[in-house]
């Protein structure tokens, strides 16, 4: 499969490396590979950082794009040197199912149990949120309120002139288009996914430009090469940051997440396990807002009071936003239907 979540990455380099020190003498440690960039960065103030003092332990670290390929080939030599990774949450599911990751005991995860059922797997925990979200120019719809604010806006191109930009990927993409379709956020799954891509179809000639990157489409949008777009929600609150006259809405916007797994057969499993429940930490997910744009994914996160409550407006997976968008399902995509569904993507591109 196509990478997904690890597009959005900044700038992630094969290889980095570094070791976060509980303390000097510290016996346990971990290997943490996540995505580079500003997120990791994030990541390592936030949560890593914390989690070794408290733990008192080691968190050594690494940085790869595409972690799939290699989880898959560390696991085959049956000597793998990972053992947490931060993935997108397909990546998870489709481990557990190939015995590529450790099934999860979470009695001994007592911060994951406590999420939300829908935010965990036997093989995963949610990490942190990301919504794919409608955003437009301020230039080109300068009014808010007659700004486009659904999918089936999106897909009118009378009432809403102009140029527009779509990911070149069916993940979100495929449910954008249902809603548009006037299927409810909460009644999309299991998709269908023929009566998705016949709404694409309707809209495909007005599309400029498919997009690969969380970058391009900022970019896209920035340079008024389009006026409307598909985008990551930090991508675009990047954007406003600048000054660009810029903006977009929670309202259905698709609700996404990576998620830690732990490798099969990883060398440090016991310790890695105590890290998974401390990185879900409520205090420790409530920091992590407070230097990117991702939003916990531990609900308990926004009573802890760390986070402002104008800060807490601007997240994705915060009780007001998340109640107006649909929660992907990442079991619904590495099922036979989402794997069906992604070889259509790739047919429907073609024509």
């Amino acid at each position: 499969m196509a990478k997904s979540l690890n597009f959005r990455t900044t700038c992630a380099v094969a290889g980095f490396s570094l070791a976060l020190l509980g303390s000097a003498s510290a016996a346990e440690q971990i290997m943490f590979v996540s995505q580079g960039g500003a997120y990791q960065k994030a990541q390592t103030i936030a949560i890593l950082d914390p989690a070794a003092k408290k733990l008192g332990i080691t968190i050594n670290q690494d940085s790869v794009p595409d972690a799939w390929p290699i989880m898959r080939s560390q696991v085959a030599t049956g000597k793998p040197t990972w053992d947490v990774v931060d993935v997108a949450t397909n990546f998870c599911l489709r481990g557990g199912e190939q015995g590529i990751v450790e099934k999860l005991d979470f009695s001994k995860i007592p911060n994951a149990a406590a999420m939300p059922a829908e935010y965990r797997s036997d093989w995963s925990v949610a990490y942190e949120f990301y919504s794919s979200v409608l955003g437009y120019n301020q230039k080109k719809f300068p009014d808010a309120a007659s700004a486009p604010k659904t999918w089936a806006d999106f897909w009118d191109v009378k009432k809403f002139p102009g140029r527009r930009s779509l990911r070149n990927h069916p993940l979100a993409t495929l449910e954008a288009a249902l809603m548009a379709d006037g299927v409810a956020p909460d009644k999309l799954y299991p998709l269908d996914f023929e009566r998705a891509f016949k709404k694409l179809e309707e809209i495909k000639p007005n599309i400029t430009v498919w997009w690969t990157s969380g970058a391009q489409s900022a970019q896209l949008l920035n340079d008024g090469e389009v006026d409307m777009v598909m985008a990551w929600n930090g991508r675009i609150s990047a954007l406003t940051k600048e000054g660009a006259k810029v903006a977009y809405t929670y309202n259905q916007g698709i609700l996404q997440s990576t998620s830690l797994c732990v490798l099969k057969g990883a060398p440090n499993l016991p310790t890695a396990i105590k890290f998974l429940n401390e990185a879900v930490d409520p205090v420790h997910q409530a920091n992590l807002p407070l230097h990117i744009d991702y939003g916990p994914a531990n609900p308990k996160a926004y009573d802890t009071k760390v986070i402002s409550e104008a800060r807490v407006k601007e997240l994705p997976s915060a009780p007001e936003n998340a109640k107006v968008q649909a929660l992907m399902s990442y079991a619904w995509w590495t099922s036979p239907a989402g794997e069906a569904a992604e070889k259509r993507w790739l047919q429907f591109m073609q024509k």
